[in-house]
């Protein structure tokens, strides 16, 4: 009867420990415009090559981008069949960063997530080269490093392993950082994600909406934008991207 409550307190504590509070999100922006990369309204026949399916499935509908997650679970290998992981629709940009501004307009219609991401997919030092994105949900904004954080090849390895939880909990400890948001599903929002140096931070409407400071940002080589859709359905129009500078 007394070994549980002070199991409890200790995990508790455990817990704290790892816990931090997010950081203060810069009041004007950190990121100063460039020449502009890459523009598309999604409207015509016709598409930019540069775009290409990851993750099944994206399409093309009266003038947007829609985005709807397919791959809703795990279904294990049968029949002479692949297994397959469940994973939300990704559509995939070949327009190289470094240093950007990424404005596009999102809408929730059943999705619940719409992420942007960054990543090099030749780089071997984390799981699939992603390098760190911006999630937004209906109730929040998560901004996360996942090069040196949850997808750095050691950390990956470690999350499988139950019984090394709290060592993974130890080393993302200021990889990501959420926010609280209040967004309506059927509404069109203007996301912009600045990306400088080992800064990324995201506004919505203009408003400031999230912020985190972290090395794998600053990788130099984002070699492709990554557009992601969890649940059905998310949509996207108007993107634009800039090189961009630290804000003077």
């Amino acid at each position: 009867m007394i070994l549980r409550p002070l199991l409890a307190l200790t995990l508790l504590a455990t817990v704290t420990a790892f816990a931090a509070e997010p950081p203060p999100i810069p009041g004007k922006s950190i990121a100063q415009k460039k020449e502009l990369l890459f523009s598309d309204d999604f409207e015509g026949a016709e598409h930019d090559k540069r775009w290409h399916r990851v993750v099944d499935t994206f399409t093309f509908e009266k003038g947007l981008l829609k985005g709807t997650q397919t791959r809703e679970k795990n279904i294990p290998a049968a029949d002479g069949k692949p297994a397959v992981t469940a994973h939300a629709a990704v559509y995939g940009l070949e327009v190289p960063t470094k240093d950007s501004v990424v404005e596009v307009k999102i809408k929730f219609e059943g999705a619940t997530m719409i992420d942007v991401e960054f990543d090099d997919r030749k780089y071997t030092g984390c799981h699939y080269g992603h390098i760190c994105r911006a999630q937004v949900r209906l109730n929040g904004v998560t901004i996360i490093d996942e090069r040196d954080g949850g997808m750095r090849n050691d950390i990956y390895e470690m999350k499988k392993d139950p019984a090394k939880k709290a060592e993974v909990a130890k080393l993302l400890v200021g990889r990501s950082a959420t926010f609280p948001a209040k967004l309506e599903a059927g509404k069109w929002y203007t996301l912009v994600v600045e990306t400088v140096g080992d800064e990324m931070r995201v506004t919505i409407d203009g408003k400031p909406a999230g912020y985190l400071k972290s090395s794998g940002i600053a990788h130099a080589t984002k070699s492709k934008i990554e557009l992601g859709v969890a649940g059905k359905d998310g949509f996207y129009d108007d993107i634009k991207v800039w090189n961009a500078e630290p804000a003077k």
